[in-house]
């Protein structure tokens, strides 16, 4: 029986390979390349909190995650006229992995018996840097250093996470809510266009 934090870390790997080859797409990258930016943006963060937590990288014990990532390509290319079509498909995954991730980044964290505070740290570096890198490789500026609420997203769902900790609700309730929280700020920020204000130097 899979728990839910696995199954989160599972959809989350899904909906972030989604939306690395869905950027992929744009940028006209063969299949194999397409799968390649989808993986990336899939294992990045979790990769990088592993390395900081002094851990192995989850992916290097459990091959299933190339998988997934495999299907979500196979997902794309099967509907390929809805997915690559739709302007929002992107946006839309990737505040799904983006909720989904911090939560698993957030229970790691904690399991390895480091604050709470560490483990929303933790959280956001899981949620974002995956799509950094993936930013970073495709020659776009990343969306997490651009005026979007995005690593705030993180933090705003990780401090959900401890409220609710803090109203000993059940642990698969939390996070469902944590990561709900991540999803619906990251929509409300971009439907309404609020941002963080942008560092200007001089002009």
């Amino acid at each position: 029986m899979i728990d839910f934090i696995t199954l989160c870390d599972y959809a989350g790997t899904f909906a972030f390979a989604i939306s690395g080859i869905r950027l992929a797409s744009a940028k006209q990258f063969d299949w194999f390349g397409a799968y390649v930016v989808g993986l990336i943006t899939a294992v990045g963060g979790g990769t990088v909190r592993d390395m900081l937590l002094n851990a192995t990288p989850f992916w290097m014990e459990q091959p299933s995650y190339f998988i997934v990532s495999g299907l979500a390509l196979l997902f794309v290319l099967i509907f390929r006229k809805y997915v690559i079509h739709l302007k929002n498909t992107f946006f839309i995954f990737d505040a799904i992995g983006l909720g989904l991730f911090v939560i698993v980044g957030i229970v790691k964290t904690l399991d390895f018996g480091f604050p709470m505070w560490v483990a929303i740290v933790m959280g956001t570096i899981t949620g974002s840097f995956g799509g950094m890198i993936r930013d970073i490789i495709i020659n776009e500026v990343p969306l997490v250093f651009r005026k979007d609420i995005y690593a705030l997203a993180c933090v705003i769902g990780g401090m959900a996470y401890m409220l609710c900790l803090q109203t000993n609700l059940p642990s698969a309730i939390s996070q469902f809510i944590a990561a709900a929280t991540v999803f619906i700020v990251r929509i409300i920020a971009v439907k309404y266009h609020i941002s963080v204000p942008v560092l200007k130097g001089e002009e």
